[in-house]
């Protein structure tokens, strides 16, 4: 743990020297080729950083922050678009709006917040999911599923929302939250447009979606340059989740994950356009029922395509050890430093 953190020290201080550059030569070319052409020595180091870590939850944190947002951020920045235009007033506020998930909120009320005690629920349930690890053996394989999917969930729930706090704080600004209650969903469009992974969703919609609808609508009708927009940009997250699953796993891409989430990008495109036609308008599904297909479909097909590559190579063993040595590397060194002042 102690090497893991020095490796994570030294990587992230390259990283930030790196948005350093971009903040103060880059932001002075004009938006353009040779603005992007400047920015991609960054984005080709971070390319190569979440290789320096053994640890999955530092080779994924920095894989998802740097190698996934930063450099879409980084790409729309050079033209003058997305969450870093207009340039922040000073270095610490473009520090943290490039490597963080993070975006400002623009309408506060977009989103219902729930109370309080709601995380520390979570927070329970994901300590009890950590301990029911020491009995899969005897779990049926769609329990088990179950609790890869909530694992999943949580620890990314746990971990960004403390984040999304402390940013708040220090930056003076409403962020927006990175999930919004993702078992709430009634829809494939739901889930992954508006609950999952938002600041994913937010930075797909200007790289790819946009773009390829706009693209593709001259020479075909508005139905179908959407779907073309929807599936693409869930076939570049199929393709960006290989490669984070490469981090993770040092194996051979087996594709599985890209064909999961162009399964997701079809049904997705078909949903929408089914919502379109005057039958399905009128046709009410209870809430209840369309959270259950939507959730159930999202976790079953995650267990055949999403999470086998993991488990074939132990990732999700690593995850659930890493945690609980987290967990001790933290009392450890919470007795040695308060536990000496008591005595003292």
């Amino acid at each position: 743990m102690e090497e893991e953190l020095k490796i994570f020290i030294k990587v992230w201080v390259s990283a930030i020297i790196s948005i350093s550059y971009c903040y103060y030569l880059s932001a002075r070319i004009k938006p353009g080729v040779f603005r992007l052409l400047s920015l991609l020595p960054v984005c080709a180091l971070f390319l190569v950083l979440p290789l320096f870590f053994s640890s999955v939850h530092f080779t994924g944190s920095t894989a998802f922050s740097l190698t996934w947002l930063a450099n879409f951020k980084l790409i729309l920045f050079s033209f003058d678009k997305g969450p870093l235009f207009p340039v922040p007033p000073n270095l610490s506020q473009f520090i943290c709006f490039t490597c963080f998930p993070i975006k400002r909120q623009q309408n506060p009320k977009s989103h219902n917040h729930l109370p309080k005690w709601v995380f520390a629920v979570k927070v329970a349930i994901f300590g009890v999911l950590l301990r029911m690890y020491d009995y899969k053996q005897h779990m049926s394989p769609t329990l088990l599923l179950v609790l890869y999917s909530m694992h999943i969930y949580l620890e990314f729930e746990i971990l960004l929302a403390p984040l999304k706090l402390v940013l708040s704080i220090i930056l003076g600004c409403d962020l927006e939250p990175q999930f919004n209650e993702p078992y709430l969903a009634t829809s494939l469009q739901d889930f992954w447009g508006r609950r999952w992974n938002l600041m994913v969703s937010a930075i797909l919609r200007p790289t790819v979606y946009i773009p390829v609808r706009r693209i593709t609508e001259r020479k075909m009708n508005s139905d179908q340059a959407r779907f073309l927009g929807v599936f693409a940009s869930f076939l570049v997250s199929g393709a960006v989740h290989e490669l984070i699953f490469f981090y993770f796993t040092r194996e051979s891409p087996t594709r599985e994950v890209t064909l999961f989430f162009v399964l997701h990008g079809v049904c997705t495109a078909a949903e929408v356009a089914a919502k379109r036609t005057s039958f399905v308008r009128h046709w009410r599904i209870h809430p209840m029922v369309s959270r259950l297909l939507t959730v159930g479909f999202v976790v079953v097909t995650g267990g055949w395509l999403f999470f086998p590559q993991l488990t074939r190579s132990g990732m999700i063993e690593r995850l659930s050890n890493e945690a609980f040595l987290s967990i001790d590397f933290v009392k450890r060194e919470f007795y040695l430093t308060f536990g000496w002042v008591i005595s003292r």
